[in-house]
């Protein structure tokens, strides 16, 4: 596909970015803003993901079940979806449908009525049930509150069940005035779409400014992030030790990203990286283990995750130390790959195969409309260049074995990454994690679960 970007900033302040794609049918469009639960003070814990649901409960126009009704006759679903930092609405509907459904979205994000609010609660603290429930998901959240402690970061996503059950209509309408702004909210769509078009529909969807909410509103989130090492577990009765490994990463705007995605392909993230092979194909150890990173305006956090029974969890782990060691100390031609080059952990053929797979993947995902469309969303609100699929790829292509080394030396030095355990016997995993020199646990506490994706009305 051939598409070049346009980007307009409505009178406003609302952002309206745009990409033709020839020879498509199909429009996705996105409201994309600048708000989640890294905004959150502590006693708000969770009111960003039961906004974003409340969203879908009616508006000054539109009943709650009449917007179902518009969809499911457009032939198309609507979904929305919160985070630490970002909150989105969107849909992919044939062009003949774009009007209606820009329509519909615009009243659902500027002026939802907040109504049935005790109906939408139940349905938030079913889903907090449902994340609390399962291991894998509050691992993740375990590790999120262990690297970044009592900071905005480290709370879960999806908020608790205290907060949620007290959260009034006043609160929920004070939180929309003060965080739904138009300095903050980008309009994003991609495929059989007119740039000027779009524009008109969003300077007409009559959104205003409320005087001072941006500039009077606090701002929890402060750019500089308490990290400390810990080791943190949850005494749950599973099959499974989940386990995750984790520290502080790069922030999103670090020109390092794209090493850091190819060091992963490396380390964890694709069937032929070194953990898979080690952990899972050589030995056994386990079914699922990988590599993952998330980047913040400010910060972010690297870590690794891997789901073993009881028997096998500490020569889990013992492998996976042995083989971060491997990838921070210099010693080349141990590891899945061949021999290192000039003492680098890391060989041209691993550097080969996770650029080109880096690249296949990018290549491919953006063949898909609603993949543009958040590409445009998510990069013009986090304040980052939209890059072409060949910056993109020339980017790539610049990382080189001595960025991989550095940047592993400095993200997954065992020595600095602290731990988070979900399972059955604490002392258990203690001892699993020894060969990474953590010998004490904190408490834990009981966060709710769901941090480690988006919280989002479709996740239903």
């Amino acid at each position: 596909m051939s598409a070049e970007h346009r980007i307009t900033t409505l009178d406003s302040g609302v952002r309206v970015v745009s990409e033709r794609v020839p020879g498509v049918r199909s429009v996705a469009l996105g409201y994309w803003l600048g708000t989640g639960s890294a905004f959150e003070r502590e006693a708000q814990a969770g009111i960003s993901h039961l906004l974003e649901h409340m969203l879908f409960r009616g508006t000054e126009h539109f009943g709650s079940r009449e917007i179902d009704e518009i969809f499911d006759a457009m032939g198309a679903e609507i979904n929305a979806g919160t985070d630490k930092e970002t909150t989105s609405l969107y849909t992919r509907v044939l062009d003949v449908h774009f009007e209606r459904a820009f329509e519909v979205m615009s009243d659902m994000v500027w002026r939802p009525r907040f109504g049935e609010l005790e109906a939408e609660r139940e349905v938030v603290l079913e889903e907090i049930a449902m994340y609390e429930d399962d291991p894998q998901d509050r691992v993740f959240d375990l590790l999120g509150a262990t690297v970044f402690g009592s900071h905005p970061l480290g709370r879960p996503v999806i908020g608790t069940a205290e907060v949620v059950r007290t959260i009034t209509r006043e609160q929920l309408a004070a939180f929309h005035a003060e965080r739904y702004v138009p300095e903050d909210v980008v309009i994003a769509a991609a495929g059989s779409i007119e740039h000027d078009a779009l524009v008109e529909l969003a300077a007409a969807a009559g959104q205003t400014r409320t005087p001072g909410a941006r500039d009077a509103r606090e701002e929890p989130l402060p750019t500089a992030v308490p990290l400390a090492r810990r080791a943190r577990f949850l005494e749950k009765d599973t099959e499974q030790y989940h386990v995750c490994l984790g520290g502080p990463g790069i922030e999103r705007s670090d020109e390092r990203r794209f090493a850091l995605r190819v060091l992963e392909g490396v380390l964890g993230a694709t069937s032929s990286s070194r953990l898979f092979q080690e952990v899972r194909e050589r030995r056994g150890l386990a079914y699922s283990v990988f590599t993952f990173s998330n980047l913040y305006a400010h910060t972010g956090d690297v870590g690794l995750y891997v789901g073993t029974r009881p028997d096998n969890v500490a020569q889990a782990m013992a492998v996976i130390a042995e083989e971060l060691e491997r990838c921070v100390e210099g010693v080349g031609g141990n590891g899945v790959g061949g021999n290192g080059v000039g003492g680098n952990p890391f060989t041209q053929e691993e550097l080969a195969r996770s650029r080109e797979n880096l690249k296949g993947r990018v290549v491919l995902g953006m063949e898909s409309t609603g993949a543009r469309m958040s590409r445009l969303g998510g990069s013009l609100l986090g304040e980052l260049p939209i890059l072409s699929i060949d910056e993109v790829i020339e980017r790539i292509d610049a990382v080189e074995l001595e960025d991989l080394r550095e940047l592993a030396a400095e993200l997954f030095a065992p020595a600095r990454l602290s731990a988070a355990g979900v399972g059955p016997s604490s002392s258990e995993f203690l001892a699993s994690i020894e060969p990474l020199g953590v010998s004490e646990l904190q408490d834990a506490g009981a966060p709710a679960a769901g941090a480690r994706a988006a919280a989002g009305r479709g996740r239903r």
